[in-house]
């Protein structure tokens, strides 16, 4: 049986930017700024100096910088480095039904090369993302299975290589060889997750990196898997199991999978958003306040429960608490939103913070889908002793929900304005405009000129 790696490839190698419809384009662009802000608003988490440091410690060179502080390091490096900035703050766009980050590590492996080989003019990129996430997401919406592996990273490696191809032209061949190359070093644990691990963003960089030396090594002639999805230990058999064979490759070109990626408003989470949308409606619906509240109480699918149901706790750290459904939803309804800055040490010992968290409670409501993301039911209990509830089967940020233009670029700069660096201010409008008209650009590395310090 061919292994339907075959058909991805296939699919990266033929496609050309003429045959991307004007929608797909207008997504990529979106999510082009997008990342480079959410990259920007990562430079502030923990861990990334030591990163920095362990990284220039082990492997000196140069080829591609860190967005934001601007070291210079070998591009596998600064692929790793830039995708954990990526992941980091949980504000990265998402595909709901491949349950996949879809840029983060696609983008940071596919920025990282263009800057090192510097010949990849703004066409060029925006064919290799779009393509790269298509190759990420159709492989994600094919499992029926839960997460087991991190899908966002391990998944999203394939998303990385195949776009890595498209901006240098790799051939069919070689990049065959890089997609079973990339698979033999991918990997990334669920158990991050569970532990609200800074790991869980970590492994978003360790596959960035990992697809980076996966095209070197194809390049250099060293062969690949060839059995990478499908063969008796390829990835969706070992690292997913069930999936659908027939569902695997049959949009390809027709369904443009940028064009379902999803927004995401607050950065946490993605499970957190279906709660906070409801909270968002019925405040603005009904008017009260967070000191009015008494209790809250959300049905939500399994896996929702899974990923964002953990107890709130004095002294949590950034990456549980954005993982944490009750404190999020708290902190929605005591500011009207969840900002990049509700993550400091004192916010997540906030007294009152604290005490609403332990009156949200979360639980399970039977769905029998194991990656289902929606419906999500919210009750209000307010101290008046009035009660009001809210479904949503569609969560803000959605394509079907969406962000309008001006809250996209409000979040961008937002996040542009928050990066350590620091990264000027007047370069927002920079970006945007250079984003705007990407397929009029000569280099790549013009955007990375923007978001690092001047």
């Amino acid at each position: 049986m061919t292994d339907a790696i075959e058909r991805f490839a296939d699919h990266v190698v033929s496609t050309r930017y003429e045959d991307i419809p004007a929608d797909a384009i207008r997504a990529a662009k979106i999510f082009i700024l997008d990342s480079l802000g959410v990259g920007l608003a990562g430079t502030r988490a923990p861990w990334v100096r030591e990163w920095i440091g362990s990284t220039q410690a082990m492997t000196p060179g140069e080829g591609a910088r860190v967005w934001g502080t601007g070291e210079m390091l070998p591009a596998p490096a600064a692929a790793g480095l830039n995708g954990y900035l990526i992941h980091n703050s949980e504000f990265d766009c998402i595909h709901e039904e491949a349950v996949l980050h879809p840029m983060a590590v696609p983008f940071a492996a596919l920025m990282a090369e263009a800057e090192a080989r510097g010949s990849v003019d703004g066409r060029a990129l925006l064919r290799a993302v779009i393509l790269g996430v298509d190759v990420a997401c159709h492989i994600g919406a094919a499992v029926n299975n839960g997460l087991r592996f991190f899908r966002p990273a391990v998944g999203g490696g394939f998303g990385a290589v195949a776009a890595i191809a498209v901006a240098i032209g790799l051939d069919r061949d070689r990049l065959l060889d890089a997609f079973g190359l990339y698979y033999a070093q991918a990997g990334g644990t669920m158990q991050a997750h569970t532990e609200g691990s800074p790991l869980l963003a970590m492994q978003v960089g360790f596959n960035a990196r990992n697809a980076v030396t996966a095209v070197r090594l194809a390049e250099a002639g060293i062969p690949g898997l060839r059995g990478t999805l499908e063969g008796p230990f390829g990835y969706l058999k070992l690292m997913e199991g069930d999936y659908d064979a027939a569902a695997l490759t049959a949009k390809l070109g027709r369904v443009w999978r940028i064009a379902e990626v999803a927004h995401k408003p607050f950065p946490s989470g993605r499970a957190t958003h279906g709660i906070m949308d409801a909270l968002r409606e019925l405040t603005a619906e009904h008017g009260f306040a967070g000191a009015e509240v008494e209790a809250v109480s959300a049905s939500v699918p399994p896996l929702i429960n899974h990923l964002i149901g953990r107890p709130p706790k004095r002294g949590m750290t950034q990456n549980y608490a954005r993982l944490c459904g009750a404190y999020a939803s708290a902190r929605l309804l005591l500011n009207g939103t969840l900002g990049v800055d509700d993550f400091t040490e004192a916010a997540l010992n906030d007294p009152e913070t604290l005490d609403l968290a332990g009156r949200v409670a979360i639980a399970p409501n039977g769905n029998p889908d194991p990656n289902a993301l929606t419906p999500v039911t919210v009750e209000v209990r307010l101290r008046s002793g009035a009660t009001v509830s809210r479904s949503i089967p569609v969560v803000y940020g959605n394509p079907a929900k969406p962000l309008t233009r001006e809250a996209h670029l409000a979040k961008f700069r937002t996040n542009l304005g928050f990066a350590a660096g620091p990264v000027p201010t007047a370069n927002a409008e920079t970006l945007i405009a250079m984003v705007d008209d990407l397929e009029t650009l000569d280099d790549a590395r013009r955007l990375v000129d923007l978001v690092v310090a001047a």
